[in-house]
């Protein structure tokens, strides 16, 4: 391994001038970033679940038709499958209004950020962090991945 092979790529390398604060301040906005993904893939897990619940539950008002309650299984047809889990929004259109609003505002401004204070770079802090804590010259412990 060279040694140029154990220093971070330049796309993980604080550009000059860049202060410690920007990189700590990118560093938080990319943290913010990561728990609004991970909302995200709740609110989508919420979206699939509820979808499954209403296919279980139109599939529990057939078993009650066979089982001679047609009472019960129409009640279940017309007051709960299919019924808004928000007034006026199925999940579908809860995770559109997610996606359209928060997390487009939340991700283009931290893409902005980036832009405009470090060229666009990511995950400066976290770069740094890895310089800081691995053993450098040891095996798994490399820069970044090797040509081979």
């Amino acid at each position: 391994m060279s040694s140029s092979d154990d220093r971070p790529d330049e796309a993980h390398t604080r550009p000059a001038g860049v202060t410690d604060e920007t990189v700590e301040a990118l560093g938080k906005l990319s943290e913010a970033l990561e728990v609004v993904e991970q909302a995200r893939g709740f609110l989508y897990g919420f979206h699939r679940l509820t979808g499954r619940a209403d296919l279980a539950l139109g599939e529990a008002a057939d078993l009650l038709d066979a089982a001679g309650q047609q009472e019960l299984a129409e009640h279940l047809r017309t007051d709960v499958i299919g019924r808004n889990v928000i007034h006026g929004r199925w999940t579908f259109q809860v995770v559109e209004d997610y996606d359209d609003g928060y997390y487009a505002t939340v991700r283009d401004f931290e893409q902005t950020a980036r832009d405009d204070l470090v060229g666009g770079r990511r995950h400066l802090f976290e770069a740094e962090m890895k310089e800081e804590r691995r053993t450098h010259g040891r095996p798994h412990h490399e820069a970044r991945p090797s040509d081979d």
